[in-house]
């Protein structure tokens, strides 16, 4: 007996094995980690500036006066990191304002959740600026893989490109 029409995974076929690959298929035609660690600069940026800390009978309160300016970064950070996701094509605009904000939140929120919030979102949106879309080929869009034809000015001059 042999095993040879048997199938090398049995079990691949499976509902989590279908749905890791199906995961990895769209995470991999958007700029994901670019949309993680910007919803992730959202959560120290709006958490800190609403924080308070019981030691005992020692109450101390981060509240400050820019607690509104903390959430509405925040909240946009959020709906930038939502928008890198589910609309790539605005990758460029949404890099930018993730990286502004995440300056901007220096001075507004508790030094931009205590530099993690500024620095998850600075990272996330220069990601997002450098991502590109792949295409069919496997090769990113606008960057020449090597096999270009030679140039108009080559072929008048009668040369064979750039070799």
């Amino acid at each position: 007996m042999t095993s040879a029409g048997a199938p090398a995974h049995p079990h691949s076929d499976g509902g989590f094995a279908r749905a890791r690959r199906d995961f990895r298929a769209w995470r991999r035609t958007r700029p994901f980690w670019a949309g993680l660690l910007v919803l992730l600069a959202a959560a120290p940026i709006i958490y800190f500036p609403y924080f308070n800390l019981s030691l005992g009978a020692l109450s101390v309160a981060m509240s400050t006066t820019a607690g509104a300016g903390s959430l509405v970064i925040g909240l946009t950070l959020i709906v930038l990191g939502g928008l890198l996701w589910f609309q790539p094509i605005i990758r460029f605009f949404a890099g930018c304002v993730a990286v502004f904000l995440g300056v901007l939140s220096l001075p507004i929120s508790n030094f931009g959740g205590f530099f993690v919030g500024t620095l998850l979102a600075a990272a996330g949106g220069l990601l997002a600026l450098a991502w590109g879309p792949v295409d069919g080929d496997g090769h990113a869009e606008g960057i020449p893989d090597g096999t270009e034809e030679p140039s108009a000015a080559a072929i008048r001059a009668g040369g064979q490109g750039s070799e």
